[in-house]
């Protein structure tokens, strides 16, 4: 079996992973790096993700629960207490050949991965950004969480300041 490579994008950050199959599990491969991977959906819309190698020793192993939210225009992986924004492209697909969104020209909403409350915002109206820069910060759950341009391109709009209340999928910028 050919391996299969995935553009993910995770909380604004992409990334290439290639995934092949080796023994009774998965090899993945992100960022230089391989790792073992099992997983398996015990039910719909729960995964049990085991990373490293458990027939090793065990102790290299991690074993974690991973929900799936699905709203109309986004989906979230929640691990642990973490919410993950997350976009799976997958080239084969007559979906992935579309334009990925953010990855063309027009206007880009960045919106909060969960509710908190926006510990800095990064950026003003009018300016510049590069991919993967920060445009804000946003405390949940005792975290800060930065959430970063997904392409290069302008600031339009801010639509938050620093000490405001988020709601999860609530637009804090727009990039064009």
């Amino acid at each position: 079996m050919s391996p299969l490579s995935l553009e993910v994008e995770v909380d604004g950050v992409l990334r290439r992973l290639t995934l092949e199959r080796g023994g009774e599990g998965w090899l993945a491969y992100m960022d230089g790096q391989s790792i073992a991977v099992d997983v398996c959906e015990p039910t719909p819309g729960v995964l049990s993700l085991l990373i490293g190698d458990s027939q090793a020793d065990g102790a290299s192993s991690r074993s974690y629960r991973c929900v799936r939210i699905a709203f109309a225009d986004e989906e979230t992986i929640a691990v642990g207490r973490h919410q993950h924004r997350v976009v799976v492209n997958d080239p084969r697909s007559l979906r992935g050949q579309r334009k990925r969104p953010g990855a063309g020209n027009g206007t880009l909403q960045i919106k909060a991965s969960m509710p908190g409350r926006i510990a800095r915002v990064l950026i003003a109206p009018g300016e510049a950004v590069v991919a993967h820069q920060g445009i804000v910060v946003v405390e949940a759950m005792k975290m800060q969480n930065e959430l970063k341009a997904a392409r290069d391109g302008r600031i339009v709009e801010v639509r938050v300041a620093a000490g405001d209340k988020v709601a999860s999928g609530q637009v804090l910028a727009v990039l064009e």
